[in-house]
């Protein structure tokens, strides 16, 4: 090694607290993260204008339409799990879903614009934003020891960010020189990086255990997971820390639609064009990642230190709790895009870091299956019946502004909710032997 690469090993062990070992994994996980929210957040901005083509009072039978398809999907991915081994199936979903882009594309160049198109695209790109998150943390979770996952998990985050980034910036400047529909080849592409990242990480992770496991249980990684297709679903519902995750999502995402939908009627009555509503989509996708990213760099790691888990996972409802009694005051479309910035920012610095900690108490077997389900099931599951409950107060008469306060108290019940949780989460932690990775869950959460 020449002397500057000592050097620049040294400062990367220093400021990142990456093992010299350890740093051609963590760019590879950083660069699949980055390419696949770049990939997903290009097509963002164009499923927000499907979705506003296909008729603001008809949101509700988007999002269960997307419930429906997820859930025929997780029984699926079940029995794929428990069939075939993750150096097989981990590629071939990302494949699966790229030919999915080719497909739309080519409908969208023979002029196959209509509503229908409209709506299933909608529903397929939130479907595929579920599942490709929720699996990479689970790799994530196979790649890494527990030691390695609390110095190397932040800058892995940082990635995603970064892609979020750069994902709506490209689709900002495309659609003024492209039509919205081009930018799906281009996110397609990017996706076969993240495809090809998969397939390092895994020779990277062979070779390092001897060729012989990838996770840290002993299963080899030519192995099927096992358990059956439902295991999953059996142990959210019998287990009260699960449980427990999956209200705390229900809560997450019913707040989250409600805000969307406001956001989508503001909008509707704006008047905008088209290509003036795919910009103010990316917009707003830009600027929530770069408060996301900037969090996730300086004071995701401080705010959970001095904190703690439970305190940490009630500050963001509570933020948005006070922009809902706002925006009952003033329902105003700057005031929910404010609001939507913060509460994605949120989520992306503390939130979602909040429950990737939580999984690390559960099993092996429960990391693949019953996260994907609550991620993905209990997730839409959620923005279907709020979505419905939404248009049902609507025809009521209820304006806005009174939702908007609905969704106030309801926030203020996800707080507690979190709170609670954050507290489970210490007593899981100091109960369960994970043969895994051991305990992650301190009293300061993370050290």
């Amino acid at each position: 090694m020449s002397k500057t690469q000592g050097l620049i090993y040294n400062y990367v062990e220093k400021a990142l607290k990456i093992k010299e070992v350890e740093v051609r994994p963590a760019l590879l996980s950083f660069v699949y993260f980055f390419t696949l929210f770049t990939g997903y957040y290009m097509m963002r901005p164009l499923r927000d204008e499907m979705g506003i083509t296909a008729g603001v009072n008809k949101m509700q039978w988007l999002f269960t339409g997307t419930f429906v398809v997820i859930a025929l999907a997780v029984p699926i991915f079940g029995y794929v799990t428990t069939r075939f081994s993750r150096l097989k199936f981990l590629p071939a979903i990302y494949l699966f879903f790229i030919l999915n882009i080719a497909i739309f594309f080519t409908l969208f160049q023979f002029e196959i614009y209509n509503q229908a198109i409209a709506i299933a695209f909608f529903i397929w790109l939130s479907v595929f934003n579920m599942f490709v998150v929720s699996i990479f943390w689970s790799f994530m979770t196979d790649l890494f020891s527990h030691k390695q996952s609390k110095r190397l998990f932040g800058f892995i985050a940082a990635g995603g960010s970064a892609g979020a980034i750069c994902g709506p910036l490209i689709a900002a400047i495309f659609v003024e020189f492209l039509q919205p529909t081009h930018l799906l080849p281009l996110s397609a592409g990017i996706l076969l990086i993240s495809t090809y990242c998969i397939n390092l990480l895994c020779k990277w992770k062979l070779k390092e255990t001897g060729k012989v496991k990838l996770s840290q249980n002993g299963r080899s990684f030519s192995q099927p997971i096992g358990g059956s297709i439902w295991s999953g679903l059996q142990a959210t519902f019998k287990s009260r820390y699960l449980g427990g995750i999956g209200l705390f999502i229900v809560l997450y995402t019913t707040v989250s639609t409600f805000l969307y939908f406001e956001q989508a009627h503001l909008i509707d009555q704006a008047s905008l064009t088209s290509a003036k509503r795919t910009q103010l989509f990316a917009g707003i996708d830009l600027a929530t990642n770069v408060i996301a990213i900037s969090a996730q760099l300086f004071l995701t790691s401080r705010v959970m230190l001095k904190l703690g888990l439970a305190l940490t996972l009630a500050l963001v409802p509570l933020l948005v709790a006070l922009g809902f009694f706002t925006l009952s005051l003033t329902t105003a479309l700057p005031v929910v895009i404010a609001l939507q910035i913060v509460h994605r920012a949120g989520n992306f610095s503390l939130l979602r870091p909040g429950r990737e900690i939580l999984f690390t108490s559960v099993t092996m077997e429960q990391r693949y299956k019953a996260k994907n389900f609550v991620d993905t099931v209990v997730y839409r599951g959620g923005d279907a019946v709020t979505g419905w409950a939404f248009a049902g107060l609507l025809s009521l008469g209820l304006g806005l502004s009174a939702l908007a306060f609905i969704a106030a108290i309801i926030s203020l019940t996800w707080m507690a909710a979190g709170y609670g949780l954050g507290k489970l989460g210490l007593q899981q932690n100091r109960t369960h032997q994970d043969v895994d990775h051991g305990p992650i869950i301190s009293q300061k959460v993370i050290t």
